[in-house]
């Protein structure tokens, strides 16, 4: 459970980090630049010890964690481009998208 909160953590920070800037297009793109690295350095302050801990401790496979990590990007993604960015992603085939996710998620934690 660690590694989900803490990628959670970490994905919200590297989404402001990538699109956050974009709220704010008079930014000087240096002062854009160097503000996102700051939060990227916070991000990775929780994206390694997700991935320690997934790999070590919770989920033994690197195939796992990625998959998990790729979710839990697409699901705070969403929100921040519904939230802050005001774009409508109620659309058919974002949803088609969706439901193909949680088939990879289901095909990578199957045991076969």
């Amino acid at each position: 459970m660690r590694t989900i909160i803490f990628l959670t953590i970490s994905n919200i920070f590297m989404t402001l980090a990538w699109y956050g800037h974009l709220k704010f297009p008079r930014w000087p793109l240096f002062l854009a630049i160097m503000i996102s690295w700051g939060i990227a350095l916070a991000e990775y302050c929780f994206q390694v010890p997700a991935n320690r801990a997934g790999y070590y401790t919770e989920f033994g496979s690197l195939a796992k964690i990625k998959t998990i990590q790729e979710v839990i990007t697409l699901v705070v993604f969403c929100a921040f481009s519904m939230l802050v960015m005001k774009e409508n992603l109620l659309r058919w085939n974002y949803l088609a998208a969706g439901i193909c996710l949680v088939g990879a998620v289901f095909f990578v934690f199957k045991k076969w």
